[in-house]
């Protein structure tokens, strides 16, 4: 009698890791590096820890540390499983550099900085935080843009909800059921990638032809494995998914899962992005 439970498939795990795209594996291999790097120097934490008050001139690198830090095992994983598919997606769309660019910029400066503009000027508090929880909500707010464009609602009962919705209440239930989840984080990311779905932020990623002319003066596609080239992109820069009706896209394509940051407090107390 077969069993209704079944793990899954090692192979087929192994041949959708080995098939991810350049940077998304980079980004991966750096959170993972950092979360066993505080292992062994605690002090990793506090020093890329996003802190409102320790952000000047000389500390502007945590607006970008601050995804990579993870503050247990279940955040790693939660987070870094969350994350791969819809990072993965992302850089077949738009190509390895664009990928590279943002997330090593403007996606972690713009989320970053209106957190700490929030709790600096207006709620007056200074929780840190942790964890790439902030790029999962980010990243699916824009996947729901561009299912908001192609199907614009869906009927529950007879009502109708907008498409666009469905990532804040996500992070309205797991602010109510996680003790100590930071609400202010996950939508300071989540307002960034609308912003990037509905095209308010789009003059952040390079034109084209700047692309083309950089891969083909460093033969980026020739010399490095798995990258994704300016005329490889899945769905092209600007581009709405095809179809809502199909049930897949295409390998780790599917529904999608997302979990947390962490945010710790400077004096070691933290507050929760998510479960």
């Amino acid at each position: 009698m077969s069993s209704s439970f079944s793990l899954p498939d090692a192979r087929r795990i192994r041949s959708y890791v080995l098939r991810l795209p350049l940077c998304t594996r980079g980004l991966l291999l750096i959170i993972t590096g950092a979360y066993f790097a505080h292992l062994f120097w605690a002090g990793l934490t506090t020093w890329g820890a996003l802190i409102p008050k320790e952000i000047g001139i000389s500390t502007l690198y945590r607006l970008n540390t601050f995804p990579l830090i993870h503050g247990s095992i279940l955040h790693f994983l939660l987070n870094s499983v969350a994350l791969v598919p819809l990072l993965e997606r992302f850089e077949s769309e738009h190509g390895t550099i664009v990928t590279f660019l943002l997330f090593t910029g403007a996606f972690g400066l713009l989320p970053g900085a209106i957190y700490t503009i929030v709790q600096l000027f207006i709620i007056h508090h200074n929780t840190a935080a942790i964890g790439a929880s902030i790029w999962v909500f980010l990243l699916l707010s824009n996947e729901s843009i561009k299912t908001y464009k192609a199907n614009p609602h869906f009927v529950i009962g007879d009502v109708k909800i907008p498409t666009w919705t469905p990532p804040l209440a996500l992070i309205l239930v797991i602010w109510v059921l996680v003790p100590g989840t930071s609400l202010l984080g996950h939508l300071c990311g989540a307002l960034v990638g609308y912003g990037w779905g509905v095209g308010y932020i789009r003059f952040l990623a390079p034109p084209d032809w700047i692309l083309r002319f950089i891969e083909g003066k460093l033969n980026l596609l020739g010399r490095l494995p798995h990258y994704v080239s300016v005329d490889q992109k899945t769905f092209g820069r600007y581009g709405v998914l095809p179809s809502t009706t199909d049930e897949r896209v295409g390998p780790g394509r599917g529904t999608l899962g997302v979990v947390n940051g962490i945010a710790l407090g400077p004096t070691g107390e933290g507050q929760r992005l998510g479960p």
